[in-house]
C-alpha cells in the first residue's frame, strides 16, 4: 500500500509522546506548503465570506500578507509545526501569541460579513482546508493513503483546529462524516470581488513580492497553486485548468514525491523543524512568537 504510517499508533499514547509526535511529523511535507499548496490554502479558507472579509479587512497590519509576504508565511508555518509536532506546553504558548493578534480580528459596525477570529466555527472550516491540503499533497507526491493513515491522518488533524479555540468535540467524528461537513460546505463558498482581487494579486501572481522574483516564478507559482486547488475553488477565481495540466501536475508531484523519499527526513521536513526550532529559540529568549 502507498504511503503507509512507519510507526505505528500507540493507543492511548499521550499528545507529548514521541512515538505519536514521529508518527505526526510523516505528515509534513514542507515543499508541499512551499510549491504552491500553502497559496492554495489560503484560497480555499478565504473562500469562506467571513474569513476572507476577516483577512482582507484586518488592521493588524503586522500580521498582513500583502504588506509582510515572509513574516506571515513563517507564522503560518510556525503554527503547522507546533500544531503537529509541539509539546503541549509549546501549543499553548503559541495559542496565547496567536491570540494577541486575533484579539484584533473582528468585523467592524456596518462591515458586509460579520466574522470574529475566535469563532470556532471559522476555525473548523480553516483546520477542514490544512487537513484537506494536507491529505491531497501526500497524495499527489506519494499516491494513495492505506486506510490506517487516512484514518490516523484525520483524527490528528483536529490539532489544526484545537491548537486555538475549536474544541476537540467539533471535528467530525470520522472521515465520513468530514466528507458530508466538507460538501456542505462547498456549496457556501463565495468570494466577493475585493477579496478575489486580493487573491489573484497577492497570492497567485506574487503582488507583494520584487519585481525579479515575480517575472522569475509567477507562472511557476500560478502553475502550481492552481493545481493544488480542488475545482469549485478554481471556478470561483476564474482560474483556467485542463486536463493536459492536471496530468502534467499530477507528473511532476510524482516525481517530487519520489526524490522526497529518498532524501534524509530533514530535507522532506524542510522549513518546518527550522521554524519550530526558531520558536523555541525565540521563546527561551523572550522574543514574540509571531
Amino acid at each position: 500500500m502507498a504511503y503507509p504510517i512507519r510507526s505505528s499508533p500507540v493507543p492511548g499514547a499521550g499528545a507529548d509522546d514521541p512515538t505519536a509526535i514521529e508518527r505526526r511529523r510523516r505528515y509534513m511535507v514542507g515543499l508541499g506548503a512551499l510549491l504552491g499548496g500553502g497559496g492554495a490554502n489560503v484560497i480555499m479558507q478565504l473562500s469562506n465570506p467571513a474569513v476572507g472579509r476577516g483577512v482582507f479587512e484586518s488592521v493588524v497590519e503586522s500580521g498582513r500578507y500583502d504588506l509582510h509576504p515572509r513574516k506571515r508565511s513563517r507564522t503560518t508555518l510556525t503554527y503547522l509545526a507546533v500544531a503537529m509536532m509541539g509539546t503541549e506546553d509549546e501549543r499553548a504558548a503559541y495559542r496565547a501569541a496567536t491570540n494577541t493578534a486575533h484579539r484584533q480580528v473582528k468585523s467592524a459596525p456596518g462591515s458586509r460579513v460579520t466574522y470574529n477570529a475566535f469563532d470556532p466555527e471559522l476555525q473548523l472550516w480553516v483546520a477542514a482546508c490544512i487537513y484537506v491540503g494536507v491529505r491531497d499533497y501526500l497524495i499527489y507526491f506519494f499516491g494513495e493513503l492505506d486506510d490506517d493513515t487516512a484514518d490516523d491522518l484525520y483524527r490528528e488533524s483536529a490539532r489544526f483546529g484545537t491548537t486555538l479555540q475549536m474544541p476537540a468535540q467539533a471535528w467530525p467524528a470520522n472521515r465520513a462524516a468530514f466528507d458530508e461537513y466538507w460538501n456542505s460546505k462547498l456549496a457556501e463558498i463565495s468570494v466577493d470581488e475585493e477579496v478575489k482581487a486580493y487573491l489573484l494579486e497577492q497570492i497567485v501572481d506574487l503582488g507583494p513580492f520584487t519585481r525579479p522574483y515575480r517575472v522569475a516564478l509567477r507562472r511557476v507559482n500560478r502553475f502550481f497553486t492552481t493545481g493544488f486547488l480542488p475545482p469549485q475553488f478554481r471556478d470561483e477565481l476564474g482560474l483556467v485548468w485542463s486536463p493536459r495540466r492536471q496530468w502534467a501536475f499530477q507528473k511532476i508531484m510524482r516525481l517530487l514525491g519520489l526524490i522526497l523519499d529518498r532524501l534524509p527526513e530533514r530535507w522532506r521536513m524542510y522549513p518546518y523543524w527550522d521554524y519550530l526550532r526558531d520558536m523555541r529559540r525565540r521563546r527561551t529568549l523572550g522574543k514574540p512568537l509571531v
